[in-house]
């Protein structure tokens, strides 16, 4: 059954859309000053404790923590957090990480075998135009390295989705929970690469002069989006259904370009306009274009007849 949102649970779809959108400034100011992957460690360290004293570990194999932690967390954030230290803009960053949806298709038709519809292929078609004509324009304001690990994000964000499908077999569960208990899984991962990355002086360096702005983004990066936003977003899930709640993340580029340009300045060059405007309707076709396509199907087969 298709029910509309509850204003109280459509104020709070907007406010996870507000915390994500706002996470990829947030990012900025915190590589600013701590190395990314030092940043991922204190990130994930924050959102398993205290938390998982407070919510039993589901029932899933340990298998599928490590490689939902190892996917979603440690190999996505590690690849953003290093891309928006390089120079990729956020709002840009909040854009392209959204091919997350497209990588989850290719893996899914991969892995498990499903089959796309017209409106996906037509979807990925208007994504992956999009996705070159932005990654053409690098330059000073946009690396082409940090595009290309930004992209490289999104497929990590992917594979952790196919991770996600294989953790739904096991019933129903505290998916919060799920999120608290596989964070343990980051912070060795994340310590291991900061130490071989930027060497244990410049790690304790970093540790030893956190300012009251670091200590702040860890925080709202590690309580506010991930714990909040997860937690708030899997209650939305579990209360409607998936294409009443998954088309507000279309609207996350949309708060991450704004805040970029009212907080860092980040301009767009035309070519970026025309690349996000594909993207943003590859997406669309994708999330809403379903309905079209069994309607088109089903005009086809009544001109057959």
């Amino acid at each position: 059954m298709n029910l509309p949102l509850r204003p109280r649970d459509l104020a709070l779809a907007l406010l996870v859309i507000v915390v994500w959108g706002l996470n990829f400034a947030v990012i900025k100011v915190g590589v600013a000053d701590i190395p990314p992957m030092l940043l991922g460690a204190l990130r994930y360290l924050l959102a398993a404790f205290p938390a998982l004293l407070f919510v039993k570990p589901p029932k899933v194999p340990l298998r599928l923590y490590l490689l939902y932690g190892m996917t979603m967390a440690v190999g996505q954030f590690a690849l953003l957090f290093t891309a928006i230290h390089m120079g990729m803009p956020s709002g840009l960053a909040s854009l392209v990480l959204q091919a997350q949806s497209f990588f989850t298709l290719l893996l899914a038709a991969w892995w498990l075998r499903e089959k796309w519809l017209g409106n996906q292929v037509a979807g990925l078609a208007l994504a992956g135009v999009g996705l070159v004509l932005i990654g053409s324009a690098h330059g000073a304001s946009m690396p082409l390295a940090g595009f290309a690990l930004t992209v490289a994000a999104a497929a990590l964000w992917g594979c952790g989705n196919i991770v996600t499908r294989a953790v739904g077999r096991y019933g129903p569960m505290n998916q919060f929970a799920f999120i608290v208990w596989s964070s343990l899984v980051a912070p060795l991962p994340f310590v291991a690469l900061a130490l071989v990355m930027d060497g244990p002086s410049a790690v304790l360096a970093a540790v030893q002069n956190l300012s009251l702005k670091s200590m702040a983004a860890v925080a709202y990066i590690a309580w506010i989006s991930t714990l909040l936003g997860f937690g708030l977003w899997t209650y939305l899930m579990s209360r409607y259904p998936v294409n009443r709640v998954a088309p507000f993340t279309l609207l996350v580029p949309v708060v991450g370009l704004t805040t970029g340009w009212l907080v860092f300045g980040e301009a767009l060059q035309p070519v970026h306009f025309a690349g996000a405007g594909l993207l943003m309707a590859g997406l669309a076709v994708n999330v809403f274009g379903g309905p079209v396509w069994d309607r088109l199907k089903g005009l086809a087969r009544e001109s057959v007849r």
